[in-house]
């Protein structure tokens, strides 16, 4: 079995070197494989990896003495900083002493170290940056992102290589389709860039290009590559992040500007809570499943949130006496029963408040509490 050497930027990232050791350590351990190399300020690293459960043969720890900040110029730090952690992962990969190096610092100066200390491969002209986005079908690569802004046609047509074959051996994906993000979807459309790269991508043989891409496509899966300059491919990226945040944040808000959607939120969502979490508690304490609330359903742990209430409001129909279901004398003495001495705090509460829950559930609708359930 083939080892595989990877040097690891311990410093690179937000929340390095937490984050970055405990993912290299987390991979070493799933995939034997693997040798991890972390670099960086090894005191810091120890104190991490001490605490953890790992193949000690398979990690070792370099120390180093500097490290390269995000704010500061890539080129001026790849130059001065030859201590670094990331300026130490180039050189081990150039020396052929590692077989892959992994950072989440700066992206600047992995770019400058990656052309100036690494070297590109024979025939690439400049290096791209790919960037996975979430789609209705998965998974499209976004390539250009960031580094290279003002690009040729001769560029992008082995952006467009490159991701098709990334796309194909690291996703899964066989004969990936490509696309140019453009405009419109007419050949016509787009700036210089554009229309000089089309012809190029239709005449090239190794992808499947299949025309230009619209930003608006991009979520539904429009295509497994989209290639485009790092200008727009940035933009575009940004546009992804802020979008999801700002729909978390009005969904968030609207919940709170009224009755139903604050019963819903909070008190809908609390309510299943507490239901699974007596019956898993049920369960543990070797009763043969749960039991039932006078007038309401126990869900199963296994049932999903959107389920149990849309179950709930079908039966809604079914309900008689006052509101409570038709169920078996016997099992709701039996409740009783049990309620008075050995059931679960959770089913004594509700037994209590069986009124207040159920006012709640009439006050709230099913769309407000399976909004608030989706944004959980």
């Amino acid at each position: 079995m083939d080892i595989i050497r990877v040097a690891v930027d311990a410093m690179g990232g937000d929340h390095a070197p937490e984050a970055p050791v405990r993912g290299a350590i987390e991979a070493v351990t799933e995939n034997e494989q693997l040798r991890i190399i972390l670099l960086g300020d090894e005191p810091a690293i120890r104190s991490i990896i001490g605490t953890l459960h790992y193949p000690e043969d398979r990690v070792t720890v370099q120390h180093c003495t500097e490290r390269i900040e995000m704010a500061e110029p890539p080129v001026a730090a790849i130059q001065k900083k030859k201590d670094s952690s990331i300026v130490r992962g180039m050189m081990m990969l150039r020396r052929g002493e590692a077989d892959a190096f992994v950072s989440a610092g700066s992206t600047g100066a992995v770019l400058v170290g990656g052309q100036v200390l690494v070297g590109r491969i024979r025939g690439v002209e400049r290096p791209p940056l790919g960037a996975l986005m979430p789609t209705e079908k998965g998974m499209s690569l976004l390539i250009d992102c960031g580094a290279n802004v003002d690009a040729r046609p001769a560029w992008l047509l082995q952006f467009a290589e490159m991701g098709s074959i990334y796309v194909e051996h690291a996703l899964g994906i066989p004969h990936p389709t490509v696309g140019i993000l453009n405009i419109g979807a007419e050949e016509e459309k787009g700036n210089a860039l554009v229309k000089e790269t089309i012809p190029l991508l239709k005449e090239c043989g190794s992808i499947n290009f299949i025309g230009s891409v619209e930003a608006r496509d991009i979520p539904a899966g429009a295509a497994d590559v989209i290639v485009t300059d790092a200008f727009s491919g940035n933009i575009v990226m940004k546009m992804y992040e802020g979008t999801a945040t700002t729909i978390y944040r009005i969904a968030k808000n609207g919940l709170k500007k009224s009755v139903p959607g604050m019963l819903g939120g909070a008190e809908g969502f609390r309510c299943v809570e507490i239901w699974r979490s007596a019956a898993s508690r049920s369960e543990r304490t070797g009763r043969q499943g749960a039991r039932k609330l006078p007038g309401y359903r126990i869900p199963d742990r296994r049932e999903s949130v959107r389920d149990f209430l849309q179950g709930e409001h079908q039966r809604s129909d079914q309900r008689t006496d006052g509101g409570r279901e038709r169920e078996d004398p016997r099992a709701e003495a039996e409740w009783k029963l049990r309620s008075s001495s050995e059931s679960p705090p959770e089913f004594s509460a509700w037994k209590r408040n069986r009124s207040a829950a159920r006012r709640i559930w009439s006050a709230t609708s099913a769309r407000t509490i399976l909004t608030f359930s989706r944004s959980r």
